[in-house]
């Protein structure tokens, strides 16, 4: 069901792009980490975690994406390489204290762009798509968000699903 209206979303995005330059972003949170070292900063997936990148793949199996953005922190990378790997796209860093810079923005006009980021860092990089405060931080526990933001014709729209 979810492939479903992921399918019907990007359907019916193409369609509209043939009228007009679109812009795409899909946002995720890394997926489940490791908490056995509270000291480790820069920490590996967990067995769920390594599961539910493989699961993010098969839901983006439809997507063409153009590029993939990651931080440059191992669960980060780690979520996002085999959706890049399936697409045959390398990983490119952004820095979360910089998010949607000029230079991002023009480097993803009118493409389809997957960003994985943490859980107090996705919702402040959609919020400044959107120019407002919609999202809030994502709850520790949660790594199932994906926020979809669009981009058209300077109208931005976007949504929220839970993908278990």
């Amino acid at each position: 069901m979810k492939k479903l209206i992921l399918t019907f979303i990007f359907l019916s995005l193409t369609l509209i792009s043939y009228a007009q330059e679109i812009t795409t972003y899909y946002f995720i949170r890394h997926a489940e980490k490791l908490r056995i070292d509270k000291t480790d900063k820069n920490p590996n997936l967990n067995f769920n975690g390594y599961k539910r990148a493989e699961a993010w793949k098969d839901v983006f199996s439809d997507v063409p994406f153009d590029a993939i953005y990651s931080t440059d922190y191992n669960r980060t990378k780690l979520t996002a390489k085999p959706t890049a790997t399936s697409k045959n796209l390398p990983i490119l860093l952004y820095n979360p204290n910089m998010m949607y810079s000029e230079a991002f923005q023009n480097n993803t006009k009118g493409k389809t762009v997957l960003v994985v980021g943490h859980s107090n860092t996705t919702n402040v990089f959609v919020n400044k798509i959107l120019g407002i405060e919609k999202y809030n931080e994502i709850n520790d526990n949660n790594n199932s968000n994906l926020y979809i933001v669009t981009i058209s014709n300077e109208k931005i729209s976007s949504i929220l699903l839970k993908i278990n």
